[in-house]
C-alpha cells in the first residue's frame, strides 16, 4: 500500500537571494519570504493533511504561514542536505576558489560530498527511511523541506543519478505530490502544483 504526500521548498531567505549554499545553517525567511508564504495555500485534498516541517526555521516558519491554524510537526528527516564547510558560499565563489577540485566534486553525482557535509546518496537513504515511516502511518502529509533534499527525493523516485539535468524541472514555488511505499520507495504523482 502506498500513501500520498506533498512536499514544497521553504520560502525565500536572504541567502537564497544571494545564491548562497545554506545547508544546515539556520537562516530565517526574509521579509519577501514571509510575504510570499502568507499568500500560499495548499490545494485540496492536501489542505487537510498532517503538516510536517524540517527543523530549520526557514522551513518551520513557511509551514506555519501556509495555514496558521494548523499545527506543525517537526521531523529531522526533512532537514536540508549539509554542505559542510561550503555553507555560506556561492557555487560561483567555490568554482573560482577551488577550481578543478570543485568541478571534480560536482561531477560525482550521487557521491558529491562537500568537506564535512552529506552526499546526495546519504540524503536519499535518509528520505527513503522517512518515506517508509510515512507509509507505515498510512497518514498523508504535507512537508516543508529544502531544495537539495527535494532533489534527493526526486532522485529516489526516478532513479536520477544527479548527473546532468534532472528528469523533471521543479518549480520551487509549487507543491510536488509523491507516494511513499512501505519499502522506502517513492513514486512521482504530480509535480509543480500551484499553491
Amino acid at each position: 500500500m502506498s500513501v500520498p504526500f506533498a512536499i514544497l521548498r521553504h520560502a525565500t531567505t536572504d541567502w537564497n537571494a544571494q545564491r548562497r549554499l545554506q545547508g544546515l545553517t539556520d537562516t530565517p525567511l526574509n521579509a519577501a519570504g514571509e510575504a510570499e508564504a502568507r499568500t500560499w495555500r495548499v490545494p485540496p485534498p492536501a489542505d487537510g493533511w498532517t503538516r510536517l516541517s524540517s527543523p530549520l526555521q526557514r522551513a518551520r516558519r513557511t509551514a506555519e504561514l501556509l495555514q496558521p491554524s494548523a499545527s506543525v510537526i517537526v521531523d529531522s528527516a526533512l532537514r536540508e542536505t549539509s554542505f559542510g564547510t561550503w555553507e555560506g558560499h556561492t557555487v560561483a565563489e567555490l568554482r573560482e576558489r577551488l577550481g578543478a577540485a570543485f568541478i571534480a566534486a560536482e561531477s560525482k553525482g550521487l557521491d558529491f560530498q562537500p568537506p564535512g557535509g552529506e552526499s546526495p546518496r546519504a540524503a536519499i537513504a535518509r528520505l527513503g527511511r522517512w518515506a517508509a515511516s510515512i507509509a507505515a502511518t498510512r497518514q498523508p502529509v504535507v512537508a516543508v523541506s529544502h531544495k537539495a533534499a527535494i532533489r534527493a527525493l526526486l532522485a529516489l523516485a526516478t532513479g536520477w543519478d544527479m548527473m546532468g539535468r534532472p528528469p523533471h524541472r521543479l518549480d520551487w514555488r509549487c507543491l510536488h505530490f509523491f507516494s511513499a511505499h512501505a519499502d522506502g520507495r517513492v513514486t512521482v504523482d504530480r509535480l509543480n502544483v500551484p499553491l
